[in-house]
Formats: C-alpha cells, structure tokens, sequence
C-alpha cells in the first residue's frame, strides 16, 4: 500500500491536485472535446503542461482519448465513468468560486 493510499482525501488530491487537471476536468463534463478547443479552454496553459496534464488523466483512468485517422489528425478527449464520478465535485467548486469571487 502506498502513501497516497492511506488517506482518501490524499488519493484523491494525488488524482485531480494539480493546478491545470480540476479545469481540463471541468471543462469535459459537458462532453467530448477536440484536443486544442480543449487547451483553449484552459487560459494560459502551455504545450507541454497540456500534454503532461491529459496523459497523467488518461493513465489514471479520469479521461479517454481517441485519435481518428484522419489527416490532419483529430484527438478527442472525454471523461471515462471515473471521470465522470467526478461531476458533483467539480460543479460544487465552479459554484463556491462564482459566489466567493464576487465579495
């Protein structure tokens, strides 16, 4: 058993913990998108970040991608069921930042 595994909230902030995953997250509840309308959504995230950021959710199961072979190439990400379980969290904190980012 590791460390992240002896506390829940520890497991949990090792998944999602990051200052970009909670946005590209939030921003596929809605439903699938293409890789850079995706990193658009997410202001001022780099190249890099965006690529490290969508693999270490892919590999932690939150996210799927899929690549279509089509030229140019079209990837698609969009929540796996894990990921989804996530929607009441991520919601929950888009609402207390819209209320507390107005006093």
């Amino acid at each position: 058993m590791n460390e992240t595994n002896n506390c829940p909230l520890q497991y949990t902030m090792h998944l999602i913990g990051t200052k970009w995953k909670p946005l590209v997250l939030f921003h596929l509840l809605d439903g699938a998108l293409r890789s850079g309308i995706l990193q658009k959504k997410v202001p001022n995230i780099s190249n890099k970040m965006f690529t490290q950021t969508v693999r270490e959710l892919e590999k932690d199961g939150l996210i799927t991608r899929e690549i279509f072979p089509v030229v140019p190439p079209k990837v698609e990400y969009k929540l796996s069921d894990r990921g989804k379980s996530l929607e009441k969290i991520l919601r929950s904190l888009d609402t207390w930042g819209a209320v507390d980012s107005k006093k």
